[in-house]
């Protein structure tokens, strides 16, 4: 598959179950899950993981990433400090829409412990189904953009 089909996926210990759903979901959907774990329940820390699959969406080896732990907060912030990231935290397909149109967010971050799985398919669904608009936006992202410097 090529590189704009690849969603990476990653996690703390606590979301493992739901981020496996969710790679398998978007599998059926026609994209690759590139999972990069962790597989096993042992306690882990948040920061590698999301700063992982931050470093893969920036590098290019993935079009988006999805990245969960227990209230999405703490990974997303891990992956943001990675150049080139745009990630946010979605409770509702709303703002998963929303991140994408406005923000050309390239990463979601779910709350295992905020969303159940039904919610938090239907927000991957609004965010994948979402396109960047452009237009006055585009210089709002370009502003953030220009911050990493």
């Amino acid at each position: 598959m090529t590189a704009n089909k690849r969603i990476v996926l990653s996690s703390d210990h606590a979301a493992i179950e739901l981020r496996q759903t969710i790679a398998n979901h978007i599998a059926a959907l026609g994209w690759e899950a590139v999972d990069i774990g962790p597989t096993t329940p042992e306690s882990t820390h948040y920061p590698k993981h999301g700063a992982a699959a931050a470093q893969r969406v920036a590098s290019g080896d993935c079009q988006l990433g999805i990245i969960l732990c227990g209230t999405g907060q703490g990974i997303m912030m891990a992956a943001n400090k990675v150049k080139g990231i745009r990630c946010g935290v979605c409770t509702d397909t709303f703002s998963a829409r929303m991140i994408r149109q406005h923000n050309d967010a390239n990463m979601l971050s779910i709350g295992v412990r905020v969303v159940g799985e039904g919610v938090a398919l239907d927000i991957v669904d609004a965010f994948l189904n979402a396109q960047f608009e452009g237009d006055r936006h585009a210089l709002r992202v370009d502003m953030i953009t220009e911050m990493e410097d």
